[in-house]
């Protein structure tokens, strides 16, 4: 299940407890979401309860607060997260590539659905230590993919390590395509490890062309390691922008690309 797919309460449940972390609350009451949406307590219980499972929010006694992760949510987990929206954004960005690019395609699921476009674009050659996206493209045998080597991390299905930095850093290519953990309000890009990070830092500053891709439910995620800022990408493909990322965005000059719409400056 992903956020789309919650009811229309738990979705206000969640949009109401991002704004109190932004606030000087980081707490929000079972009672004061009982007040809230006139219903049961045993109702706000079945939603938080849910929630919880989900990973969404962290239950605190006498109510919730958002998760503060170390880690991320294994690769299982996050390739059903927001599907639909990293499929629209696969296309989108596969869309705009040209014939015979050389591409880096950094860790995560987004990477792993642009993997899935790119199986009948012709002329590619594509690096990357996503090991999903290997087994992806290694279904066309007219793409040329180079395959990091490193220690694989089991639970994220990729590769990192010193080998895998070393490797990556021998390529220079036309675009750098990765995501990242979080993205905090004043553009921070924000990775749950120094290994994502340095694989990350790789790629912006081997590319020609640098392209953070992220839905939505990034914006505000934490996580410990600061990676870059938004503004050293030359595009941001995401499904829905929210309005204080907008807002940074075009205070930074950030060429943004929402799912459907125009590119906007």
């Amino acid at each position: 299940m992903n956020e789309e797919q919650l009811s229309h309460r738990q979705q206000q449940i969640l949009q109401q407890l991002r704004r109190a972390e932004r606030g000087q609350s980081k707490m929000i009451t079972s009672t004061t979401l009982t007040q809230r949406f006139e219903v049961s307590v045993q109702s706000i219980r079945k939603d938080l309860n849910l929630l919880s499972d989900l990973g969404l929010v962290k239950r605190v006694h006498g109510g919730i607060t958002l998760p503060v992760q170390a880690h991320n949510l294994s690769f299982t987990n996050r390739q059903i997260i927001n599907l639909q929206a990293k499929k629209a954004i696969a296309k989108a960005v596969v869309a705009t590539l040209p014939k015979g690019s050389s591409i880096f395609l950094g860790i995560g699921t987004t990477p792993q659905q642009i993997a899935q476009e790119l199986i009948h674009h012709p002329g590619l050659t594509v690096v990357t230590n996503n090991l999903n996206a290997g087994l992806v493209l290694c279904q066309n045998p007219n793409i040329d993919t180079y395959l990091s080597g490193g220690k694989i991390r089991p639970a994220d299905q990729d590769v990192t390590g010193e080998d895998c930095t070393r490797f990556l850093s021998k390529f220079h290519v036309n675009f750098g395509i990765f995501g990242v953990g979080g993205i905090a309000e004043n553009g921070a890009l924000l990775d749950f490890s120094p290994e994502e990070s340095h694989i990350s830092s790789v790629i912006i500053n081997n590319c020609d062309n640098c392209i953070l891709v992220a839905d939505k439910s990034k914006y505000l995620r934490s996580a410990p390691i600061k990676t870059a800022v938004v503004s050293q990408v030359d595009k941001f493909y995401i499904d829905q922008l929210p309005k204080p990322l907008a807002a940074t965005c075009h205070r930074l000059g950030v060429a943004v690309i929402e799912c459907g719409k125009e590119e906007t400056k």
